[in-house]
């Protein structure tokens, strides 16, 4: 449901957008020849990349010409970007625009926007103008893409850090977030239900310590609410807010932001305990065929999930540059080591099955792996993977127990 003051909003945005009033309307002019720079902050879009916001910075230097800097772009038809993109290595860079042209983009996808007007001091001002400037040389566009330390959000929090002679980076790191990069990252793409599951399985210990809110600032939104409580000082120990104003140039509520990521443990739970009580179901009546054959397809088809899982796991970790995806513990449940088993476990269609000691060996020590990785919970710096734990572990002692009875038999 789109806000009241969404359509009056885009009516006067068309308004002064023919009127060719929208620069003066954003960014006021004080009379001085100093640039006014702002944070522009854009909520959530309909796009599972546009699901984390966007930030960009608004420069509009003496001749009056009103310049959005938009650190988030990138290009699909980019020379082996999908490639890039699976390791870790993508290039985005650095575009400047038209306000007046970005605008109506951003309208039709109603998506909410907010100007803060930053604080700056005249030198201060050039000092950030001039860096955009150079740095929107096709030379220096580029940068090295990284989603939690380096994207559209981050650049623009560095670039005002800059100019702001490092106090913005003193005043955010001294303040805790109460948070974490998985509890962000997951918490905006929670709508998005299979990119949020496999968010959260994919990364590692690295995305559970605690971050300040600098670290924070890699959410557009967050910076943006960040910035609120920051005050400059001038030579003479002086403050003054960062901010000199703030206003909301569209409204929109279409593309609402979660506050927490979606709660996993019930439902997984719940998953894991129903497939292996199945599992255990259908042995008990091995006697029919048609269960044999259900039995033997599901086990199989579930260690061949969990094999080709923890081989994407061990890739990305040993191959790739997604250094938050690293070290996942993940990998004691979703181990490679499963995909050996497959060849016994599609045997068990057969009335007489027996697997090999072996196999019946590598369950058991598999299946320790998983009650290793929920015991790893009880230790500091543990990764948040409870709900993987209780979605896998049960069918891990599942398997195990079959193996080792069977092999006894």
């Amino acid at each position: 449901m789109r806000a009241p003051l969404s359509a009056v909003a885009r009516l006067l945005l068309r308004v002064l957008l023919l009127l060719g009033l929208l620069p003066a309307a954003v960014l006021a002019q004080d009379g001085g020849e100093a640039p006014r720079i702002a944070l522009v902050t854009f909520g959530p879009g309909p796009v599972y990349w546009e699901r984390f916001g966007h930030n960009a910075l608004l420069v509009r230097d003496e001749s009056g010409e009103a310049l959005l800097y938009n650190y988030g772009v990138f290009d699909f038809a980019q020379k082996n970007f999908f490639l890039n993109f699976a390791r870790g290595r993508m290039q985005y860079r650095l575009a400047v625009q038209r306000f007046s042209e970005a605008l109506p983009q951003y309208a039709a996808e109603d998506r909410w926007l907010r100007v803060q007007q930053l604080n700056l001091t005249p030198a201060q001002a050039r000092r950030l103008a001039d860096y955009l400037r150079w740095n929107a040389l096709p030379e220096n566009a580029e940068y090295h893409y990284d989603y939690f330390l380096a994207n559209c959000s981050t650049r623009v929090r560095d670039a005002i850090d800059m100019a702001s002679d490092g106090q913005l980076r003193v005043a955010l790191q001294a303040q805790a977030a109460d948070s974490s990069y998985r509890f962000e990252a997951t918490r905006l793409i929670a709508p998005v239900l299979p990119l949020a599951l496999g968010m959260d399985l994919i990364m590692g210990a690295a995305g559970d310590g605690a971050i300040s809110r600098w670290q924070q600032g890699f959410v557009p939104m967050s910076l943006m609410e960040a910035l609120r409580g920051v005050q400059l000082r001038d030579a003479e120990g002086r403050a003054r807010p960062l901010i000199a104003r703030e206003f909301a140039l569209l409204e929109a509520s279409r593309w609402a932001t979660p506050a927490r990521p979606l709660p996993l443990r019930a439902p997984l739970t719940a998953l894991g305990l129903g497939f292996a009580l199945l599992l255990l179901g259908l042995a008990r009546l091995r006697r029919h065929t048609a269960a044999r054959y259900a039995d033997a397809l599901l086990s199989t088809l579930a260690s061949l999930k969990l094999g080709l899982i923890g081989l994407v796991m061990l890739a990305v970790w040993t191959l790739t540059d997604h250094w938050v995806m690293w070290a996942n513990h993940n990998l004691l449940l979703f181990n490679p080591l499963y995909l050996l088993l497959l060849p016994t476990l599609w045997r068990r269609r057969r009335p007489d099955w027996q697997p090999a000691r072996w196999a019946a060996r590598l369950s058991l020590l598999l299946a320790l792996a998983g009650l290793a990785a929920l015991l790893w919970l009880a230790l500091p710096g543990a990764q948040q993977n409870l709900p993987w734990i209780a979605a896998v572990l049960p069918l891990q002692l599942v398997l195990a127990w079959w193996l080792r009875s069977a092999a006894r038999a």
